[in-house]
């Protein structure tokens, strides 16, 4: 029961926002904190001066939704200049105190042999988290085995503008392409309005496709996983690392989502416009690695996340990394993991 309460407070934002400190940026404020000062200061001197200026407390305001449920709480801040930092969920349960053996930034990881499914490492592996975009992994798998042409046509519609989290996008109102390209630049680089557009135009509209997503879920046997839209802005789409690891195997089937998700860039032609997009995981282009399908998300409530098929020591290895921070600490948890799995000698089964 512990993980399903952990998701419960994970599908929601965990929000700071200033109290009355951010107030002193008001001219009146200011105004009658200048006033304080000198009179203070002519009663005794600059020491009460900075006493009374500092007196008044400065909090911040903690909200999370629990179960639905609206819980406020209050904090002291040291700093009038207090700025909201939004935690990940992960943060928000303290998965960020588990220590591990490699020295991850990710405080979840879950590394399997994909030939033999022997686990290879694992750390927080079965708590379910946001996971941004990775989200389009699984919309791709629906696409793909639902068969749909991937030649038919598609425009971007008002419908497909992010009022989640009002993320822009290079995609314009109006602007068709076709659904192949769509899932392309999804995959490789997790266009939201291309993902939208994929799940609209799914027989039964965007809620059919969802349920799609959720039914292709339970039949691989992804208990701890839950998806609410087709792009992953929502933080209410969750999943254990272990999960992403079944989804990514099943992916990997797939021929087209290999090849879409591992190109290094791509040039669509939106409605007479050429536009050129790029990977957003770079090391599908370095010589150092061979990657067969991968997927990387980000928002806020998830941190980084990254999953990953590649072959290591002439091994296929699943890697999924979870709630990492830093742009690039997705990709180096992923440089140390097979640093370390080269330093136990991997080896693929029948070498010895």
């Amino acid at each position: 029961m512990f993980k399903y309460a952990l998701a419960a407070i994970f599908s929601a934002l965990i929000a700071l926002t200033t109290a009355p400190a951010a107030q002193a940026a008001a001219p009146g404020h200011t105004a009658s904190k200048k006033h304080t000062v000198k009179h203070a200061a002519a009663k005794g001197g600059r020491g009460k001066a900075r006493a009374v200026a500092s007196a008044r407390p400065r909090t911040g305001k903690v909200i999370i939704n629990v179960r639905g449920k609206r819980v406020v709480s209050y904090r002291p801040v040291r700093s009038a200049n207090f700025v909201a930092i939004p935690r990940s969920a992960g943060d928000a349960a303290g998965l960020n105190l588990t220590p591990d053996q490699v020295g991850l930034a990710s405080n979840v990881a879950f590394v399997l042999d994909q030939t033999s499914s022997e686990v290879l490492f694992e750390k927080n592996a079965n708590v379910a988290l946001p996971i941004a975009s990775i989200t389009k992994l699984m919309t791709g798998l629906v696409v793909v085995q639902a068969q749909q042409d991937m030649h038919e046509m598609i425009s971007i519609t008002e419908g497909d503008i992010d009022h989640e989290k009002h993320t822009s996008s290079r995609l314009n109102v109006g602007a068709r392409m076709s659904r192949g390209d769509l899932l392309h630049i999804a995959l490789m680089s997790s266009e939201n309005r291309a993902a939208s557009a994929l799940g609209r135009n799914y027989p039964g509209g965007i809620s059919a496709f969802v349920e799609a997503m959720n039914a292709k879920a339970r039949q691989l046997g992804m208990a701890d996983t839950r998806y609410v839209d087709a792009n992953g802005l929502s933080s209410r789409n969750v999943a254990s690392a272990r999960d992403l690891a079944k989804l990514a195997i099943a992916a990997y089937q797939e021929p087209l989502l290999r090849e879409y998700s591992t190109d290094p860039k791509y040039q669509v032609d939106a409605g007479g416009r050429l536009m050129h997009y790029s990977n957003t995981n770079y090391l599908v282009a370095s010589p150092d690695w061979d990657i067969g399908l991968q997927k990387t998300g980000f928002i806020n409530e998830a941190g980084r996340c990254l999953v990953m098929q590649a072959m290591i020591q002439g091994r296929a290895v699943i890697m999924v990394f979870l709630d990492s921070k830093g742009k690039q600490s997705r990709t180096a948890d992923a440089g140390r993991m097979r640093r370390w799995l080269e330093q136990l000698q991997l080896r693929a089964p029948g070498l010895g």
